[in-house]
This record gives C-alpha cells, structure tokens and sequence, in this order.
C-alpha cells in the first residue's frame, strides 16, 4: 500500500496568519564528496510533495543542461552544465565559460519564477572562488530572490559573504577514530 501526502505548493492560497521566509543553509567541506546527505534531503523532501531543484554548476560530462534536465519524480528537476567534463580549474575555454554562464542566468530565471521551494545550489561557491561567477551578483540575486524560497549552498571554499547570510551553516569533516 503506497500512500501520498498532499502538501501545499509554493503558489497554493495556504491561509497562515504570516508568510513562511525561505532560509539559505549552507553545506561546506574541505573535500568535494561529502554533500550525500543534502542529495538524500532534497529526494525526501521531493518524494514529500515539494518542487524541488538540484544544480551542479561544476558537474559535466553527461550531456545533460538547462535544456536537458533530469527529472525524478514529478517534483525533483537536476540540472548539471552542459560540458563534457567537470570543472576542476578557474581555466575555461571560451564554449565552457559560456555554458557555465547560461546555466547561472536559468538557475536564477527559474527560481525568480517562483516554482521551486527548494534549490540546493551545487559547488557555486567553487564557481565564485574561481573567478567564474560573481560574488556580488551571487549576493545581489539571494537579497532578491522569492522569499518563500529554501536556498541550500554546498561546496568548498565558501565566500565568507554568503556565510554572513546563512541563517545555518554545517560544516561537514572526517571523524577520525582510533
């Protein structure tokens, strides 16, 4: 027996006696393969009912852009850059830098449309620390994003700015036991 639970949309005409403000959270590690638990997360909360939006922004390699998002569910959508390798350098030619930059202006078109309540944002503060998107414009678009909105960060190297607006942060480290 399977059963379904009915949650309310983003643009549902939910009667509460205040608006429910969306929380920047971020994930961050000295290592690039640590964030398991922020995938799990947002799978339950899509499997749950809630619109959810992965984006990789230094994943590539398996044809898969704005264009061509993974859908799991009906609620869970994952983007990755369209590329054919993942980014592990602040050197880009000309095509890649260009796809990475496109990816950025559908990550933040979607989530000004409101259709999500939860974007976890993938590696971007890689991406800022590279040099390949901008911090201030990072900045500028969470103080002007939907306010209903989760914004889930992971990566490493993590602005110190974007720290300064997360209302959690969890830094996630080996345990090393004897």
């Amino acid at each position: 027996m399977v059963a379904q639970l009915e949650t309310p949309s983003a643009n549902s005409t939910l009667s509460l006696p205040h608006p429910i403000e969306g929380l920047v959270q971020v994930f961050t590690s000295i290592h690039r393969n640590f964030f398991t638990s922020v995938m799990g997360q947002a799978l339950r909360i899509a499997g749950q009912g809630t619109p959810v939006l992965i984006v990789q922004f230094l994943k590539g390699g398996i044809n898969q852009g704005q264009d061509r998002p993974i859908q799991l569910g009906q609620n869970l959508d994952w983007l990755r850059c369209d590329l054919t390798r993942c980014i592990d350098t602040p050197h880009l030619d000309e095509a890649e830098h260009q796809a990475l930059q496109k990816l950025w202006q559908h990550t933040k078109q979607v989530i000004n449309e409101g259709k999500y309540s939860l974007v976890v944002l993938d590696e971007l503060s890689l991406a800022i620390h590279f040099g390949l998107i901008s911090e201030s414009e990072v900045l500028a678009f969470l103080s002007q994003r939907p306010p209903h909105i989760d914004i889930i960060f992971t990566g490493t190297e993590m602005p110190p700015s974007i720290l300064d607006v997360a209302d959690q942060i969890t830094e996630i480290r080996r345990s090393h036991r004897p």
